[in-house]
C-alpha cells in the first residue's frame, strides 16, 4: 500500500483547506484511514478517522465540528476537509492506512503517507 498526501498550504486563520490522500491497493475500500498532525516539538497525534463503509468516523476534541474526513473508494482516495482553520493547526499532517483491523478507528495504522505542511498564520 503507497499512500501519498497533498493539498497543504499556508493560510490565514479562518480559512479553509482540503488534504486529499491517494493511496494504492485493491482492497482500499476496506482500509480504515486516518490523519494524524505532527507540530514542531509535539508528538504525532490522530486528528480524524474513517471506517471501511465511511458509517463511522472519529474526530479529535479539538477539530470536531470544523474538520471532515471522508473517503471515495471509487478514487481510492481519503480527504480532509478543514474549516474555521485556527493557527493552533499548524503542523505536518500524515494520512495512514489501518489494513489489519476494519473496525479499529484509534490504533493500528500500519501505511503512512509523506506528511504535508499546513500553516495557519495571519
Amino acid at each position: 500500500v503507497q499512500l501519498q498526501a497533498y493539498g497543504g498550504g499556508s493560510v490565514q486563520p479562518g480559512d479553509s483547506l482540503k488534504l486529499s490522500c491517494a493511496a494504492s491497493g485493491r482492497t482500499f475500500g476496506l482500509y480504515v484511514m486516518g490523519w494524524f498532525r505532527q507540530a514542531p516539538g509535539k508528538e504525532r497525534k490522530l486528528v480524524a478517522a474513517i471506517t471501511w463503509s465511511g458509517r463511522s468516523t472519529y474526530y479529535t476534541d479539538s477539530v470536531e465540528g470544523r474538520f471532515t474526513i471522508s473517503r471515495d473508494d471509487a478514487e481510492n482516495t481519503a480527504y480532509l476537509q478543514m474549516d474555521s482553520l485556527k493557527p493552533e493547526d499548524t503542523a505536518v499532517y500524515y494520512c495512514a492506512a489501518n489494513t489489519r483491523d476494519s473496525r479499529s478507528l484509534l490504533v493500528g495504522y500500519d501505511y503512512w503517507g509523506q506528511g504535508t505542511q499546513v500553516t495557519v498564520s495571519s
